[in-house]
């Protein structure tokens, strides 16, 4: 069974904000979380908010929770937001099915985690995101 590794990890958080820079978005923090939604990697550039890690944290671990990227997430809640309301309370907020995560999938497909941006728009995290990912050699989803 596939693992995602430290070194993976750190490879995908690197390029995630490297992407970020060569883009001028605004300061950025990335989370990575494994398979079973704990943290693996983690940065918060020099001027994101205090709240960025919390928010990528909760982008990530909602998408790797649920199998589905954090922007599946936002539209499926559109269509039944009590569900998403009551799965938010009982993830004790660790839950946020807003654009800016991605899986992190091996080259035949399994689950290795999930990774989250944010600190600019829903589209400007989640392309960072798929950025890291590919830069690290592993697929998004």
């Amino acid at each position: 069974m596939s693992t995602l590794t430290l070194a993976q990890a750190n490879a995908l958080l690197a390029a995630a904000l490297a992407a970020a820079r060569a883009a001028g978005h605004a300061p950025m923090a990335v989370v990575v979380l494994d398979e079973a939604g704990h943290l693996k990697a983690a940065q918060r550039e020099d001027g994101a908010s205090m709240f960025r890690i919390d928010i990528a944290t909760a982008k990530a671990w909602g998408a790797v929770g649920m199998g589905a990227s954090s922007r599946l997430l936002a539209e499926r809640a559109k269509a039944n937001p009590n569900f998403f309301t009551t799965l938010a309370d009982t993830a004790r907020g660790r839950f946020l099915p807003q654009t800016g995560a991605v899986l992190i999938k091996d080259g035949a497909g399994r689950v290795l985690g999930a990774v989250g941006a944010s600190g600019g728009s829903g589209d400007e995290d989640e392309a960072i995101c798929m950025a890291g990912v590919q830069a690290a050699g592993l697929v998004a989803g």
